[in-house]
């Protein structure tokens, strides 16, 4: 027979977060980054990846293309010249540039500061949407 397990409650999960929180109060990723656009390609990079390999390949890569409309000018080859040392670089390019695409075409240019946005991205899950809701955008839950 299976175990049942039951759903936390909301005020369990706080109480844990607030734990988390206290015992780690200067949490962050070691990606770098200086805008919620870095944060999110750096973030889809590191898929698969150490954050040091990531911040090897990004700060040519934000140089020459710093937004999501210079970037969504690139082709999957140009991009892939860049960030080949993440590894899996192909399916990785195909997601950037979409997503570039659609911040730039559905978000006016700015990376979506809701779940709801990020998660309709290309190459975004909840993991990433996560890491970039909290850490650019300081939403915590």
């Amino acid at each position: 027979m299976k175990e049942v397990h039951e759903i936390p409650d909301k005020a369990w999960i706080d109480k844990v977060l607030d734990e988390l929180d206290k015992a780690h109060p200067d949490a962050r990723p070691e990606l770098d980054f200086t805008n919620p656009f870095e944060l999110l390609i750096a973030t889809i990079l590191s898929a698969q990846c150490t954050d040091k390999q990531v911040n090897k390949c990004t700060p040519a890569l934000f140089r020459d293309y710093p937004t999501a409309e210079a970037m969504s000018h690139l082709s999957e080859e140009e991009l892939g010249r860049y960030i080949k040392p993440c590894g899996f670089f192909n399916m990785k390019a195909k997601h950037i540039l979409s997503a570039c695409r659609d911040i730039v075409e559905k978000f006016g240019g700015e990376v979506p500061g809701n779940r709801e946005g990020l998660e309709s991205l290309a190459g975004v899950g909840r993991k990433t949407a996560s890491v970039v809701l909290s850490n650019a955008f300081g939403v915590t839950r």
